[in-house]
């Protein structure tokens, strides 16, 4: 149980990222492009080098693959309900971006729970693999707090709002070393099913929400973004 306290210190790192959004005031085309495609170099990261590696090390590609194009369809069939739900028939600039915000929260905490399962597995190994693995995570889940919480406040969603979506999220990574602590023996292939569920979900939302909006606000600022937002987790990936 001693793996709970930095697992959970390590999700709420995605609220801290949330803040640093709603602190920034400035909401010229150039920032919006740059906040969108720093967010989308961020799950790009996430998926190429953290995701999918991980899915092949724990179970098949064939395991790794099926998870993959399942995460694609769930996104797929969530952003269908979702523009039904927020969007209507109106297709609003704000409900576009509402409705990116809430796919990509989905996203990120179907990524958060195996990176708690994780962590429940490093401090059962013992030695600093644990805390370190935490403190990694909590690098990397401050952009991803930043990713969440730049469509939901363009979307209009009140700040409080946008805090309480980062909370939530927080909470899946001390969900997942709980359940891991108890499900240490979890098969490989399962935690590959996962991490490829959470790859696929997020490259559906990449490309298409997060670059397309990135990009209409500002085609070369939404690519300086991207690639430092890559840069940012590649950086936090090294670290760990």
């Amino acid at each position: 149980m001693h793996a709970l306290l930095p697992s959970l210190l390590a999700g709420l790192a995605t609220v801290l990222g949330s803040i640093v959004v709603l602190i920034w005031k400035s909401r010229s085309r150039r920032t919006l492009a740059i906040l969108l495609g720093g967010a989308a170099g961020v799950m790009l990261a996430v998926v190429l080098l953290d995701l999918i590696p991980a899915a092949l090390d724990q179970g098949t590609p064939l395991e790794a693959g099926i998870g993959f194009g399942a995460g694609v369809v769930l996104l797929w069939g969530l952003d269908k309900l979702m523009t039904r739900l927020i969007g209507g028939n109106t297709y609003s600039r704000e409900a576009s971006y509402k409705r990116m915000g809430y796919l990509m929260a989905t996203g990120i905490a179907m990524h958060d729970l195996p990176e708690g399962i994780a962590i429940a597995g490093a401090y059962a190994a013992g030695g600093a693999l644990g805390p370190l693995l935490a403190l990694s995570i909590a690098l990397h889940n401050i952009p991803e707090g930043i990713a969440t919480a730049t469509p939901l406040y363009m979307g209009g969603v009140r700040r409080r709002q946008v805090v309480l979506v980062n909370v939530i999220i927080s909470v899946f990574t001390p969900l997942g070393t709980l359940l891991g602590l108890f499900l240490l023996r979890l098969s490989p292939e399962h935690l590959s099913f996962m991490l490829a569920l959470a790859g696929g979900a997020m490259t559906y939302l990449l490309k298409d929400e997060l670059i397309p909006a990135a990009q209409q606000q500002s085609p070369f600022w939404s690519w300086i973004g991207l690639a430092g937002g890559y840069v940012l987790l590649w950086i936090a990936q090294i670290i760990r």
